[in-house]
Parts: C-alpha cells; sequence; structure tokens
C-alpha cells in the first residue's frame, strides 16, 4: 500500500514538473513588454573626474589647509579622490522631442553635501531641498535670480521650481563646500544613478531613437551613446567619462 501511494504521489511530482515550462513560458510573455522599457550599461573613467570643490580647495587663498599625513603603505592611486557615482554622476535618456516636466523631485541635505549632487530634469521641474542636518543652511542660486539667500531650519524644506533650460549652480552661504548642479534640458526622458562599481539602468517609457548622455558638476561628460527602443532590452557600450585627470588631459 504504502509503495502504491508512493508511486501515485511520484507520477503527479513528474507531472507537475511537465508544466512548469509551460507556465514559465506564458510568464516571459506578460513581462516581456517590461523588458522593453530597460537600457542598461556601464560608466568607468571616473576616477579621473574632479569635483570643482576640490580644486578650489587646493588654493592656499582659500586657507582650506590640512594637517593629515599621507599613510605610506596606500598606494598613491587609491589618495586620489574621485565622485562617489550614487550621488555625482547623472546617466540620462535624451529623446527627439521636449519632455513634460517630472513629478517633485527630493534633494536631502545633511552631512556637508547634497543627495544627490548633479540633477539633470526638463524645465518646470520642482526641487524640495530637504534640511537632515541638525542645523539651518542658506541655499541660494549663484549668478541666477528665483533662490535668493534664506534660512532652511533643521527639519524644514524649501522648495524651487526650475524656471527654464540651462545649468544652475545652488551654493549654501553656510557651507562654502556644498555645491548642487542642476542641468536643465527639455529632453530629458529618464535618468539614472550609477551603481559604485558602475553600472547603471535606464527606465525608458516609449519606444523610439534616444542618446545616453553623462552629466557630471552641470557638464555633460563621456561620449553620447544612441540607441533605439523597440520593446526590448538594450545594453549599451560602456561609456567612458574620462580618460586623464584634467591637469593631464590638457598637455
Amino acid at each position: 500500500m504504502f509503495e502504491s501511494a508512493w508511486k501515485k504521489n511520484l507520477s503527479l511530482v513528474r507531472a507537475r514538473s511537465r508544466r512548469v515550462p509551460t507556465y514559465l513560458a506564458g510568464l516571459l510573455l506578460m513581462t516581456s513588454p517590461a523588458w522593453g522599457e530597460k537600457v542598461v550599461g556601464k560608466v568607468r573613467g571616473y576616477e579621473f573626474l574632479r569635483n570643482p570643490v576640490w580644486e578650489e580647495a587646493k588654493d592656499p587663498e582659500n586657507k582650506g589647509f590640512s594637517f593629515r599625513e599621507m599613510v605610506p603603505t596606500v598606494p598613491a592611486k587609491e589618495r586620489q579622490l574621485y565622485p562617489y557615482l550614487p550621488k555625482e554622476v547623472c546617466l540620462v535618456a535624451l529623446a527627439k522631442e521636449s519632455q513634460k516636466a517630472f513629478e517633485q523631485v527630493t534633494v536631502t541635505i545633511g552631512g556637508g553635501g547634497s543627495s544627490p549632487v548633479t540633477l539633470v530634469v526638463p524645465p518646470g521641474t520642482s526641487l524640495l531641498f530637504k534640511n537632515t542636518d541638525p542645523f539651518k543652511h542658506r541655499l541660494y542660486g549663484k549668478n541666477f535670480d528665483g533662490l535668493s539667500v534664506a534660512d532652511t531650519l533643521k527639519g524644514s524644506s524649501r522648495q524651487w521650481k526650475v524656471p527654464a533650460a540651462g545649468v544652475f549652480e545652488i551654493r549654501d552661504e553656510r557651507a562654502p563646500s556644498l555645491r548642487i548642479w542642476v542641468v536643465a534640458e527639455p529632453r530629458v526622458a529618464a535618468v539614472s544613478y550609477p551603481s559604485p562599481r558602475g553600472d547603471f539602468q535606464l527606465d525608458v517609457k516609449e519606444p523610439g531613437k534616444y542618446q545616453v548622455q553623462a552629466y557630471f558638476a552641470g557638464q555633460s561628460v563621456g561620449k553620447a551613446r544612441e540607441f533605439q527602443l523597440k520593446n526590448r532590452k538594450v545594453k549599451l557600450p560602456t561609456i567612458t567619462l574620462a580618460k586623464a585627470p584634467p591637469a593631464e588631459a590638457k598637455k
């Protein structure tokens, strides 16, 4: 009796296992349109990018002195400053036509900086600057109107609407090293920030021809990659952001 029941259960398991591929095939068919919205890629050469704040800190006139000593066992390559990709490098899918403004984007102010540092959005997008520090900040726009110096108390927020296409630099009167760059580009269809390893994924909603462009500190970096979305996953060639530090590139 036991052997008969065991054989019956075994045959039932085998019958069900034969139906699994059909189920998986149906699942893939149902999810395949979502794959067409994904554009994946990788960036490299980010270790050669230099934030303008770091360059200014080298100027003796700014008195940005440090009394820390270098550790001789640390390789010289590892002593160099380079951007933190998930905050400072922005990957953007650019469409052929102008796009609608994004929903409100939150920028966190805290710990001596902002997250993110570089933003790329269509004009008309509202930004909400949220202060997470236990003290106030005094943000303002450098060389543009519409964002005058004002207190943003701890735990409070301040809103600003990107007025038009262009590049806007935002600073903090109380923390000179805090910089935020906002690039207003009408053709922005999707935005992504890479992982610390440089991998990124863009979710583009509509099929068509696009360009992927990287931005850092308010400027485009690296060569734009063109692609066409046709309801399938697109894998882009690696994007090289820089091949040498700025000082070496000029030689």
